[in-house]
C-alpha cells in the first residue's frame, strides 16, 4: 500500500471543501478529510462505550466482592465463634488436664523424692564404705611405701658400705685393717675385758694382732689377721679376664704367699712355755675359707703340720664362745671356796634359826597353857555372872519362909537389902 502525500491547493478556506479533501489513499479508494475525522469520532465513541462497559463491569465485580467479602466475614464471624467455643472447651480441658497433670505430677514428684532420697542414702552409705576403703588401702599403700623407703634407704646404705669396702679392699693396708678390725670385734664382744691384748709384745719382741689369755696359767693363745688377700684378689682378676695358664699362674703364687705367711707365724709366735702350741690364721670372708678348703687341700694340711689353724670368723666366733666357757668355768672354780664358806656360814645361820625356831614353839606351848588357863577362869568368871544375874533385890519387909534359910542382910542408909542367892540345882 502506498500512501502517497496529498498537497492542499491554497486559498482553499471552504469547510466542506476542506472536509472533501483527500488525506490518504489506499489503492484506489481516497480517503478525505471529513471521511477520517468521522471515523476518528467512531472510534473515539468505541472506546467511550468500551471504557462505559469496563467501568460498569467493574463495579459490579466490585459489587460481588465486597458481598462475597461481607458473606466471607460473616462466615469468619461464626467460625470466629466457632473458635471461641472450642477454645472455651478447650480451656476448660485444658484447666481439666492442668489439675490432672498437677496432682499427677506431685504424686511423680513425692515418689521422685522418695526414690533419690532413698538412692541419696544408699550413695551416701557406699560413698562413706568406698571412701572408707580408699583411706584404708592408703593407709596401707603409706605404709608400704615407708617400708619401701625403708628398704631403699637400706640398700642404698649398703650399696654405699660395698664402695667403701671395695675402696678399702682396694689397698693392702686397708685390707689388713679390715682384717684386723673385724678380729677385734669378734673377740671384744665374746671376751670379758682383760681377757684379751691386741697387739701385745712377746718375749722375742715379735707383736702378734691378739692375745688371748687363757686361764689356770695355761699359755696364751695367738690370732693372726694379716691374710694374703691380694693374691686371692689376682686369682679372681685371672679367673674374669684371662685364661687357664694365668689361672694356674696366680693360685701358684696364692698358694706360695699363704706358706710364707703360715711359716712366718709358726715362727714368730709359737713360743714354748709362752703361747700354746696351735696360733689361729683369721681369714675375713667366709668365701675364701670355702674355697681353700675346696681347692688348696694341700695349702690346709701345711697349716695343720705348722700348727696354725685357718679361722673363718664364725669359726673365730665359735673359739671364741668355748674359750668364754673355759673362762667361765675356771672363774667358777677360782670362787669354789668362797662358795663353800658361804654355805658353811648359811648352815650356821639355819641352826640358829632352827634353836630360835624350837624357843619360839616352847613359847608357843606356854601362851598355849596359859590361854587354856585364862579360858578356865573366864567360864567361871562368866558362871559367876550368871549367878549374879539371877540374884532377887528386895527391900526387907517380912519374914523368910521356915524352910529356906537366913538370908544374909546388909545394912544401908536406907534399909536391909535381902540378898536371894540361886544355887546350881535350883
Amino acid at each position: 500500500m502506498r500512501t502517497d502525500r496529498i498537497v492542499y491547493p491554497e486559498g482553499m478556506d471552504d469547510p466542506a471543501a476542506l472536509l472533501s479533501l483527500p488525506v490518504a489513499r489506499l489503492g484506489a479508494t481516497t480517503i478525505t478529510l471529513g471521511q477520517a475525522l468521522a471515523g476518528s469520532v467512531a472510534l473515539a465513541l468505541l472506546l467511550v462505550l468500551f471504557l462505559t462497559l469496563a467501568l460498569l463491569r467493574s463495579a459490579r465485580s466490585r459489587a460481588e466482592a465486597a458481598a462475597e467479602a461481607s458473606q466471607r466475614a460473616r462466615e469468619a464471624e461464626a467460625r470466629m465463634a466457632e473458635i471461641a467455643r472450642a477454645q472455651a472447651e478447650m480451656q476448660g480441658r485444658m484447666g481439666t488436664i492442668a489439675e490432672v497433670f498437677g496432682s499427677r505430677q506431685a504424686e511423680l514428684t513425692k515418689s521422685i523424692g522418695e526414690r533419690l532420697d532413698g538412692m541419696s542414702a544408699r550413695l551416701g552409705h557406699s560413698i562413706t564404705e568406698q571412701t572408707k576403703s580408699t583411706h584404708e588401702n592408703l593407709a596401707k599403700l603409706q605404709e608400704r611405701l615407708a617400708v619401701i623407703d625403708t628398704a631403699q634407704s637400706n640398700i642404698q646404705s649398703l650399696a654405699g658400705q660395698v664402695v667403701q669396702l671395695q675402696q678399702i679392699l682396694s689397698n693392702k693396708q686397708t685390707r689388713g685393717a679390715f682384717g684386723q678390725s673385724r678380729m677385734e670385734a669378734i673377740v671384744a664382744d665374746g671376751l670379758p675385758h682383760g681377757a684379751y691384748e691386741f697387739q701385745a709384745t712377746l718375749s722375742n719382741n715379735n707383736r702378734p694382732d691378739c692375745l688371748v689369755r687363757m686361764p689356770n696359767g695355761a699359755p696364751d693363745l695367738v690370732i693372726d689377721a694379716k691374710f694374703p688377700l691380694e693374691s686371692w684378689n689376682a686369682i679372681r682378676a685371672a679367673a674374669e679376664s684371662e685364661g687357664a695358664d694365668a689361672q694356674k699362674v696366680a693360685a701358684q703364687a696364692f698358694r706360695r704367699d699363704v706358706e710364707v705367711h703360715i711359716r712366718a707365724i709358726a715362727e714368730k709366735y709359737l713360743i714354748a712355755g709362752e703361747t700354746q702350741d696351735t696360733a689361729f690364721m683369721f681369714v675375713p670372708s667366709e668365701s675364701i675359707f670355702a674355697e681353700i678348703h675346696e681347692n688348696f687341700e694341700a695349702v690346709v694340711q701345711k697349716a695343720h703340720r705348722a700348727r696354725v689353724v685357718i679361722v673363718s670368723p664364725s669359726l673365730l666366733m665359735l673359739s671364741i664362745q668355748v674359750i668364754q666357757a673355759v673362762l667361765k668355768d675356771a672363774r667358777m672354780r677360782e670362787q669354789a671356796h668362797l662358795i663353800q664358806h658361804e654355805v658353811v656360814r648359811l648352815m650356821e645361820d639355819v641352826g640358829r634359826l632352827d634353836d630360835r625356831v624350837r624357843k619360839l614353839q616352847t613359847h608357843f606351848s606356854q601362851a598355849s597353857r596359859d590361854v587354856e588357863t585364862i579360858l578356865t577362869s573366864v567360864d567361871k568368871v562368866t558362871r559367876r555372872g550368871a549367878k549374879i544375874e539371877a540374884l532377887e533385890f528386895g527391900i526387907e519387909g517380912g519374914a523368910p519362909e521356915a524352910d529356906e534359910p537366913a538370908p544374909r542382910t546388909a545394912s544401908s542408909r536406907t534399909g536391909q537389902l535381902r540378898l536371894h542367892v540361886v544355887e546350881d540345882g535350883e
